[in-house]
């Protein structure tokens, strides 16, 4: 039976062994290595989208997304640091759970990846596109900015970048730790401008009502918040560079997200109480849909004068305290940072692509090399053509909650997997612990689920979807080709950690094979 193709660990960890790396990461290196990681592009694009969720409410979702991350990083740790080796939750799954679980959290993966990488690429275009309005006048027609759900026809500037990132892609593109630090520093420079000039200006009338829509709204905000948490899994996957790991890991791990909540609930603070953040509301008093022909129609009848109608939140809200050229700054900031990101996304993509094609899970062709450039083209090219579809027809936030339900089953099967192998296999070595595991493991579990089904009804029958056809592509041709069912079990040493790419993940960016930086 299928459920019993249990990877074997050993077989799994015998790369590892052989790679054993320098422990050299205290608690402090490891809070900033996740601070880096975090901040990034959820809190930039995504803020508009809980306001019209949540209202000023959008605060405390902030903390609840990052409580749930923070329980779900314990769990991650000690899998990551026990299997160390590339493939993340889906190699995880694979040594645990067996080899259906593992197609399904690697199936899903492939869905969060591509999507996710679609929704900074509409990210990076809203304020792309804002900088060329108000830097330099250049009107730009709705329907060419626009996907056709959100007022518009295609979103160019959206599809041309997930295009050009691939092109990169193909051709190899290695990003040094000097442009990761620089790109990081962009950042974190953005949002701190964007909190000391916003949070002096705030009015306490502008949090009232504080939950207009009620604590479903809140969770419903939450639930899409979580993509600005992804990427804390960086600190996970670092546990085998860490001395002292069983103390230094929760220290990296909640200071990390500690510090990026405080962040994130400044700047969302700062929107709030600046220029206000109610949410648009329909005839019968319900909230629109963000990213709906609805709200769109809406935000046209007061020709955009509402944060939650924003395609740039930060820098439309920094315009209208009276800094438009800081406006423009935090534009900028966004337009040099976020395809760095879109990059890393992509990357992860072909990584989970080539770990399944190597396990015999999907056809090989998935990992052909090119022969100059020494990249997996074919899967490259096919993943940017997706991402550029899903970019240019899809608003951010459809694309941000369709990633997040992907994202969330894969951390709910890590935080189970822990448990089960606490029991089945206690003597196994582990590096990092996760304390009180009998409580965090399902509490993780539990918090993922609770975030999944605060995600639109749309959202979760589309994810229902791809798993019912990712069970069928399974039976069709992983259950007959994979090779741990033919009793090929070894993992070779030059193909276990990484494919013969030509592109390097960034210090201080999460490890291509895990969830990406957000």
């Amino acid at each position: 039976m299928f459920f019993r193709r249990v990877k074997p660990l050993d077989a799994i960890l015998a790369t590892a062994e052989k790679k054993s790396l320098h422990r050299s990461l205290g608690a402090f290196q490891l809070t900033m290595l996740g601070i880096g990681a975090v901040i990034g592009t959820g809190i930039f694009v995504l803020t508009a989208e809980a306001a019209q969720k949540a209202g000023p409410g959008m605060m405390v979702s902030f903390v609840i997304a990052g409580v749930v991350c923070a329980i779900a990083a314990l769990c991650y740790a000690e899998m990551a640091a026990m299997v160390p080796v590339s493939g993340s939750a889906y190699t995880y799954s694979y040594a645990v759970m067996g080899e259906l679980v593992a197609w399904m959290v690697g199936w899903a993966l492939i869905l969060e990846y591509a999507v996710a990488a679609g929704a900074v690429s509409v990210g990076w275009s809203g304020y792309v596109v804002g900088l060329f309005e108000h830097l330099l006048g250049i009107d730009i027609p709705n329907s060419l900015v626009r996907g056709p759900f959100d007022g518009g026809i295609v979103n160019l500037p959206a599809a041309a970048i997930a295009l050009l990132i691939t092109w990169l892609l193909v051709i190899g593109t290695k990003e040094s730790a000097m442009v990761n630090a620089v790109l990081v520093a962009i950042k974190v420079s953005a949002l701190t401008m964007f909190v000391v000039f916003a949070v002096p200006v705030m009015k306490m009338e502008n949090f009232h009502p504080f939950s207009p829509l009620g604590f479903g709204g809140i969770s419903a905000a939450a639930a899409s918040i979580f993509f600005a948490y992804v990427g804390f899994d960086a600190v996970s996957t670092a546990a085998e560079e860490t001395k002292n790991p069983q103390r230094n890991m929760p220290i990296g791990l909640i200071g990390s997200l500690a510090i990026c909540t405080i962040f994130y609930v400044l700047v969302a603070a700062g929107v709030i109480g600046s220029v206000g953040a109610q949410p648009m509301l329909a005839a019968d008093g319900s909230g629109l849909r963000p990213g709906s022909a609805e709200l769109s129609s809406a935000c046209t009848s007061i020709h955009d004068a509402a944060v939650v109608c924003s395609k740039e939140a930060l820098a439309w809200t920094l315009r209208n305290i009276g800094w438009p050229q800081l406006g423009n700054l935090i534009g900028l900031a966004a337009g040099l940072a976020l395809p760095s990101v879109i990059l890393m996304m992509m990357f992860g993509q072909t990584r989970i692509f080539f770990v399944m094609s190597r396990d015999g899970l999907l056809p090989a062709l998935f990992s052909k090399i090119h022969p100059k450039y020494r990249t997996p083209h074919v899967i490259t090219i096919l993943t940017g053509v997706f991402v550029a579809l899903f970019a240019a027809f899809f608003p951010v936030g459809v694309l941000a909650d369709i990633s997040n339900s992907g994202t969330l089953f894969a951390f709910a099967m890590v935080s189970l997997a822990v448990v089960v192998l606490r029991r089945t296999d206690p003597g196994r070595k582990r590096p990092f612990r996760t304390p009180a595991v009998a409580i965090m493991g399902p509490l993780s579990a539990i918090g993922c689920v609770y975030l999944f089904f605060s995600l639109s009804r749309e959202t979760i029958i589309l994810f229902v979807g791809w798993a019912v056809v990712g069970v069928v592509v399974y039976y069709l041709y992983g259950y007959r080709k994979s090779h741990l069912g033919r009793g090929i079990v070894d993992v070779p040493e030059e193909d276990a950690d990484a494919p013969p790419m030509a592109v390097a993940p960034m210090p201080g960016a999460p490890a291509p094979g895990s969830h990406d930086e957000t």
